[in-house]
């Protein structure tokens, strides 16, 4: 009777750890769909807010920290005018840290010119307090027939 019991609350624990781990994947993927609409809206308010204070930005054409990347949104240097997001995943570390690779077509308005590629983008996200917080965006330029392995 005792290893039915603590069979179960392996089972339990399991399924309650799984659970939290779903929650935060779809909660880090609502996120970093937001994270597109803002940076289509420039919306460098929502966008200070979710960037952490150290974050990373790797570009086709540089490497910059947050203060650079909301200067080219506000600006408009890079308008990400949409992301088409063909395919996501989401792999967590404990209940703090999770990373996201998305798949996407990206429009955006680059020099004067509107210009569409087709990336492989890895998102690093952390918990601070209630809040998620976006580390790194690296922009891995792709084949369209690229894939994500889940």
């Amino acid at each position: 009777m005792r290893t039915l019991w603590i069979t179960l609350l392996f089972v339990a624990v399991g399924a309650q750890s799984y659970a939290q781990n779903a929650a935060i994947e779809q909660e880090i993927k609502e996120l970093s769909l937001a994270k597109w609409q803002w940076m289509a809206d420039k919306d460098v308010d929502k966008l200070a807010t979710l960037f952490h204070d150290k974050s990373k930005f790797v570009h086709m054409s540089g490497s910059w920290k947050k203060d650079r990347e909301l200067e080219i949104i506000k600006t408009g240097s890079i308008w990400y005018k949409q992301a088409d997001v063909h395919d996501v995943a989401v792999e967590t570390f404990g209940d703090d840290t999770a990373i996201l690779w998305n798949r996407i077509t990206l429009t955006a308005h680059v020099r004067g010119n509107d210009v569409q590629n087709e990336f492989t983008v890895t998102e690093f996200y952390q918990k601070e307090g209630d809040d998620w917080k976006l580390l790194d965006l690296t922009f891995s330029s792709v084949r369209d027939t690229h894939e994500i392995e889940h």
